[in-house]
């Protein structure tokens, strides 16, 4: 660290909304959260986003800017112990009659359900006022009752423009930084390597400013200099995130373009480096939907049983069905056939609206709508021979619309001749 002991992530951590860089959506002027502090009455939320964009940022710059008491917890580090006896400090400040305090838990998603459990009354009560901070979906890792009484407020990567942004201003005003003479000829390799991620975009900086720096000597950092420092010496994986969402990227294109062995070694490398295995088996849940489909529909049995028995068994086990499934998955054949059925059919949604309901499929429970003649002439496929008849279930306007296009793999090819013998001169299959 350049001439100190304070990581340059921290020296350049804004403490007011006008200094906080990125996710105007949230805190730009008469942003829905924005306007939530000005006011001075804020629900509590949950922050969900990936790392280093302003999570725990945003949370310190609200409890400044609402004078409120401030309680941070770590899920990795924290207890239900830890958790009542912040509560106990929150209702002493009560006691004074002080506003509720902000307690702010760091990785929520890492607290089991008891721990959530735990904060659920005072939530309720108002004791405190709590803001949490994920990169997992809420959704899946905040329990329903916890959930139930916080927004969720979502943060974005950062762009380049603010990225940019927040490396110019560090060399302008840091402290040891400006001191220094530095010419940042060429931007792309560090602003790759941070990911939309400030805290690594600083880090880097810093990296690369401490290796280059000789005497009072002009520092130059080009994208080969960059590379070359960062490959050097940033870890291989590190166990807090900082590499997260790199590695899972190359273990995901590993299992969609066939490849086991890159699979396996990138699984290997989650692992060793500490990630959550239900993490590993989700994203293999969605590839098994995504990538695979309908070419063989047991990846998605296979993935879903993984994340039942991982759920079961726990490391280092674990690690045994993590591997079965990755190579299941990596050497199935492949089909996004169903992922674009459902993107085509959501644009053409967005472009032909809300149309009507054909008569003859709809609804009639009542006397009047079978009057008008909802369900009428509607042809029940069950009493036609191979239960099936030609009918027309989609909005008259989009007649014969073909949605889903069966790819070239085994079982798509058996899909497109049934379709072909059953649907003929109305699909074309």
């Amino acid at each position: 660290m350049i001439g100190s002991n304070q990581p340059l992530a921290d020296r350049m951590r804004p403490s007011g909304l006008d200094e906080f860089v990125g996710q105007d959506h949230l805190v730009g002027e008469k942003s829905i959260l924005r306007s939530s502090i000005e006011n001075g009455n804020i629900p509590s939320f949950i922050l969900w986003g990936p790392p280093g964009v302003g999570k725990t940022t945003l949370a310190r710059i609200i409890a400044g800017k609402l004078k409120r008491p401030f309680f941070q917890l770590s899920a990795v580090h924290s207890g239900v112990k830890d958790v009542r006896e912040t509560v106990e400090k929150a209702k002493k400040q009560q006691f004074f009659n002080n506003p509720a305090p902000i307690l702010f838990i760091d990785e929520i998603h890492r607290f089991n359900k008891s721990q959530q459990d735990s904060l659920l009354d005072s939530v309720e009560k108002g004791i405190v006022t709590l803001i949490g901070a994920t990169t997992e979906n809420p959704s899946f890792e905040v329990i329903a009752p916890l959930l139930s009484r916080c927004q969720v407020y979502i943060l974005k990567s950062l762009d380049k423009e603010s990225l940019l942004k927040i490396l110019d201003k560090a060399i302008k005003t840091d402290v040891y930084l400006n001191k220094l003479n530095i010419n940042i000829k060429e931007t792309a390799a560090v602003l790759r390597f941070s990911g939309g991620d400030a805290r690594k975009l600083m880090n880097i900086l810093e990296l690369v400013v401490s290796s280059l720096a000789t005497g009072n000597k002009q520092i130059e950092i080009t994208d080969q200099k960059v590379i070359d420092i960062v490959q050097e010496k940033i870890a291989l994986y590190d166990k807090n995130g900082e590499q997260h969402y790199d590695i899972i990227s190359a273990f995901i294109k590993s299992m969609r373009g066939s490849d086991p062995n890159a699979a396996v070694y990138w699984l290997a490398r989650m692992i060793d480096g500490g990630e959550d295995p239900k993490f590993i088996a989700r994203r293999m849940l969605i590839l098994a939907s995504e990538d695979i489909g309908l070419a063989n529909p047991n990846a998605l049995l296979l993935a879903n049983a993984c994340f039942d028995a991982i759920n079961k068994i726990g490391w280092p086990e674990a690690r045994i069905i993590l591997s079965e499934t990755a190579i299941y998955l990596a050497t199935s054949p492949k089909s996004n056939a169903a992922y674009q059925a459902v993107e085509n059919a959501l644009e053409l949604v967005k472009r032909t609206g809300d149309l009507p309901v054909p008569l003859h499929i709809r609804n009639a429970p009542t006397t009047l709508m079978k009057e008008l003649g909802y369900g009428e002439d509607y042809k029940y496929a069950h009493d036609y021979r191979d239960n099936f008849i030609q009918d027309e279930f989609l909005p008259e306007t989009l007649h014969n619309k073909i949605l889903y296009e069966p790819q070239d793999n085994k079982r798509e090819s058996e899909i497109r001749q049934q379709l072909a013998r059953l649907w003929k001169e109305k699909y074309k299959y």
